[in-house]
């Protein structure tokens, strides 16, 4: 990605992969995409949940020992990122609870880090939807929080048979699909967080021309 266009410097994008098996399918996909952000000009800074090490939330824990490390550390790579991409399995149909533990201990920092922050969801399942299912759970926490999640998801079905040895996919229309999206994602991004001539509105309803440059999200 060009970084002539009156920005300083390239895109930083987080990327993790939210299951903590070490060999999940999940992080391997991950780790597809970091690559390919790195192919379109960002810096990318790759991550797992295992980095992040926090115990379930407890607000009589947050009262009397404050946030965990983890859940700081957390915090502060968000915080460093112009966006971020999650990884993500499908638990029973939903998010994994690790997953959700850390967004709810890190939504606890205030200012919290996800609001207006841009985010890409992808999945990787043995299953024949992909995680797709889990996908759409996981939207729910993060757009209340204020996340601009990219509405094009990308789930990967039957993954363990999907890669290749050298870490693509085997299925060249999949691996174009995914490279146009992650292309697509970072140029909107670039446009949002790069270009300081252009004012941000987020309308919720048919008629809302609110004056407010950023209108006002959840933050407790």
């Amino acid at each position: 990605m060009p970084t002539d266009r009156g920005h300083p410097g390239p895109l930083r994008v987080l990327v993790f992969g939210a299951a903590l098996r070490a060999e999940s399918i999940n992080s391997r996909l991950a780790s597809l995409v970091s690559r390919l952000i790195a192919d379109d000009g960002a810096t990318v800074d790759l991550a797992t949940m295992r980095e992040f090490e926090m115990p379930l939330y407890d607000g009589d824990v947050e009262s009397t020992a404050g946030l965990p490390e983890g859940a700081l550390a957390l915090y502060e790579r968000l915080e460093r990122c112009d966006a971020f991409v999650i990884s993500s399995p499908e638990y029973n149909g939903s998010v994994p609870g690790v997953l959700k533990n850390a967004i709810d201990w890190v939504s606890r920092v205030q200012p919290q880090p996800f609001k207006t922050k841009h985010a890409m969801l992808v999945s990787a399942s043995p299953s024949l939807v992909g995680g797709n299912r889990g996908l759409w759970a996981l939207r729910v926490p993060l757009e209340h929080l204020g996340t601009r999640v990219y509405p094009d998801m990308f789930s990967l079905a039957s993954a363990y048979e999907a890669f290749t040895e050298d870490g693509q996919l085997a299925d060249s229309g999949l691996q174009q699909r995914l490279t146009e999206t992650v292309s697509a994602f970072l140029s909107l991004v670039e446009a949002d967080t790069r270009y300081v001539c252009l004012q941000r509105r987020w309308y919720e309803f048919l008629g809302d021309r609110t004056e407010a440059l950023i209108t006002h999200r959840a933050e407790d």
